[in-house]
C-alpha cells in the first residue's frame, strides 16, 4: 500500500515529492490471534523502537510506536526521509497494560522468550475472554505526506484478521505462481519481491471481504461522508 501511494505521487508530478509515511495499525484485542501476536506484541515490547525524521535514525521510547520492518524499508527502499509505525488496539484498558509493562519490566525480561511465553501463558485466558466481546477487527492505514503540502490516504479494514490474513497470505501466493516475482528473499515493496505492475492485481485479491479499502485519496474523503454538489464537486 505504501509503495503504490509513492509510486502514484511520482508519477502525477516529478516537483511533489513523498516526505513523510505514516503506518498505523490497529486491532480488536488479539484479532483472534490469540498467544501468537500477544507474544509478537510482548517482544516488541523489548526492542528500541527506531523511526526516521527527515533521513535521521532516531530510537523512540513512546509505547505508542512499534518497531516494525516496513520503517525501515520504506526508508531505504521507497526513499521516504520520514517514516514512523504506531499500533494500538481496543479495548482501551490493553493499552494501558502494555504502556504499564514496558516501564515496569526490564527490557531484558521481554527479550527472553521463555520469560515472555510465561506472561503469554498467564494473560492468555484472560485474553481470549475479552477477544470474545471485542471481536478481532482489523485496520491498517498509511498516510503519505508530500512536500506541496498534500497527502494521500490508504486504508483496509476487515471484520476477522484472521481471515484477511488468510486471503493476503494466498494473495501473494498466486503472485509467486504467476511469476511475479524474483527468485530469493524480498520486501513486498522491492521490485524483485512483487512486480509494480502487479500491485494492483494484489492489492485487489487480498482486499476481497473488507468493509472498507481504499487507496490514494485525500484524508477528508474518508474521515467524513462527502456529499456530491454536481460536476464533480464535493462538499
Amino acid at each position: 500500500m505504501a509503495a503504490e501511494l509513492v509510486r502514484a505521487a511520482e508519477t502525477e508530478t516529478e516537483e511533489d515529492k513523498p516526505e513523510r509515511l505514516r503506518f498505523s495499525y490497529y486491532t480488536a484485542g488479539t484479532g483472534g490471534a490469540g498467544p501468537t501476536i500477544l507474544a509478537t506484541s510482548f517482544l516488541l515490547l523489548g526492542e528500541e523502537v527506531i523511526a526516521y525524521s527527515k533521513e535521521i535514525r532516531i530510537p523512540l521510547q513512546y509505547m505508542v510506536f512499534r518497531n516494525l520492518p516496513e520503517v525501515r524499508s520504506a526508508f531505504e527502499i521507497l526513499g521516504v526521509p520520514t517514516v514512523s509505525a504506531r499500533f494500538g488496539t481496543a479495548p482501551f484498558f490493553w493499552n494501558w497494560g502494555m504502556e504499564a509493562m514496558t516501564n515496569l519490566l526490564p527490557p531484558e525480561f521481554l527479550r527472553d522468550r521463555s520469560k515472555v511465553q510465561m506472561l503469554v501463558e498467564l494473560f492468555d485466558p484472560v485474553v481470549r475472554a475479552v477477544d470474545g466481546i471485542a471481536g478481532e477487527r482489523v485496520s491498517m492505514r498509511v498516510d503519505l505526506e508530500l512536500s506541496s503540502g498534500r497527502s494521500k490516504v490508504g486504508l483496509f479494514s476487515h471484520s476477522k484478521l484472521s481471515i484477511s490474513v488468510g486471503i493476503a497470505t494466498a494473495a501473494f501466493a498466486l503472485a509467486i505462481l504467476e511469476g511475479s516475482t524474483q527468485p530469493g528473499v524480498w520486501f513486498p515493496e522491492e521490485a524483485q519481491g512483487l512486480a509494480i505492475e502487479a500491485r494492483e492485481v494484489l492489492l485487489q485479491r487480498a482486499s476481497q471481504g473488507t468493509f472498507n479499502f481504499v487507496m490514494n485519496r485525500s484524508p477528508w474523503t474518508i474521515e467524513t461522508n462527502p456529499k456530491e454538489l454536481g460536476l464533480g464537486i464535493y462538499v
